[in-house]
């Protein structure tokens, strides 16, 4: 019984992985603003919904400090500048 030969086909497939260093953006609590000036900041200024600026806001308030933001460092430091800038202690780490 004849059978057709089976052709295999080797393919390299080359994988391009970009290699992100992934840094936190780090809000503290203080004394000096308020929850609603932190919350509204973090809305405008890291695109969060209201609801996770809130939450954020109260880990920071009863924690000491919360990861707001997660990405390239290039990507945070504009956001880190604007926190600092409306007098909200900040760090990317």
């Amino acid at each position: 019984m004849p059978t057709s030969p089976e052709i295999l086909h080797d393919e390299d497939i080359l994988l391009l992985e970009e290699h992100i260093d992934l840094r936190n953006l780090v809000v503290y609590n203080d004394d000096v603003n308020t929850f609603e000036h932190v919350i509204e900041t973090l809305i405008q200024v890291c695109n969060h919904s209201q609801e996770q600026a809130e939450q954020c806001t109260y880990l920071i308030h009863y924690k000491g400090k919360c990861t707001v933001k997660v990405g390239a460092f290039e990507e945070l430091a504009g956001m880190c500048t604007a926190i600092h800038e409306r007098g909200i202690s900040a760090d990317i780490v």
